[in-house]
């Protein structure tokens, strides 16, 4: 949610920057590919996806809206330490969660 809308109930899509999505064993289908292509279509700008990889470590895909198609845009892909260029500054060790 964005600062200036963090109070507004019930939320809305427009009032969304970033969906992070934890892909769940048995809902995988679901969550990459009908999730993502809800949370695209309602225009929600950022969208992560985490995953574990086959050693157990966390892997987090982060996308960028292309308002003219419609989709996400493939972005960063993260391990260990989390530090994307967008939708804002922020660094999380991923081993530490």
């Amino acid at each position: 949610m964005t600062a200036d809308t963090i109070d507004l109930n019930p939320t809305r899509p427009e009032h969304v920057l970033l969906v992070m999505e934890v892909v769940s064993p048995g809902s995988e289908t679901t969550d990459r590919i009908v999730k993502t292509d809800q949370y695209a279509r309602a225009g929600i700008p950022f969208y992560w996806r985490v995953e574990q990889a086959a050693t157990g470590a966390p892997i987090v895909y982060t996308y960028v809206l292309d308002p003219a198609a419609g989709r996400y845009r493939d972005s960063e892909i993260f391990t260990g330490l989390i530090k994307p260029t967008a939708p804002f500054a922020v660094e999380i060790d991923l081993a530490r969660i």
